[in-house]
C-alpha cells in the first residue's frame, strides 16, 4: 500500500511540472512582482485550480488568487504562405504578503 501511495504522489508531481511552462519576463510582469504577482506561461487547457495547486506545490508558497488570459496567435506570411502562431495562455499568480518566487533560479 505504501508503494502505491508513493507512485501516486510521483504522478502528481510530474503533472505539475507540465503546468508551469516558463516565467514571463517583461516590463509589465516585473512591475507586478513588486506587488507580489508572478506571471507564467501555462498550457491553454490548464485551469485556475490546477495552476494554483502546481505553484503552491512546486514553489512552496501560498497563492491568494490566479488570473488568466489567452493571447491569440498572430497570422504570419512568408513568400505567399500563410501560417498561424499558436495561442498562448498566461497566468498571473498573486502570492500572500511576505512571500516571493525567484523566477531566475528555475525549478
Amino acid at each position: 500500500m505504501a508503494a502505491k501511495k508513493k507512485e501516486d504522489t510521483k504522478k502528481v508531481a510530474e503533472w505539475m511540472y507540465g503546468i508551469i511552462a516558463s516565467p514571463v519576463v517583461t516590463e509589465k510582469s516585473t512591475m507586478g512582482s513588486e506587488h507580489g504577482q508572478v506571471t507564467f506561461k501555462v498550457p491553454v487547457k490548464a485551469t485556475k485550480p490546477d495552476i494554483k495547486a502546481a505553484v503552491e506545490a512546486l514553489f512552496k508558497v501560498k497563492v491568494t488568487k490566479v488570473n488568466t488570459l489567452i493571447q491569440k496567435g498572430k497570422t504570419k506570411r512568408f513568400k505567399g504562405i500563410t501560417a498561424f502562431r499558436s495561442d498562448v495562455k498566461k497566468a498571473i499568480v498573486t502570492l500572500e504578503d511576505g512571500q516571493s518566487i525567484d523566477v531566475g533560479s528555475g525549478l
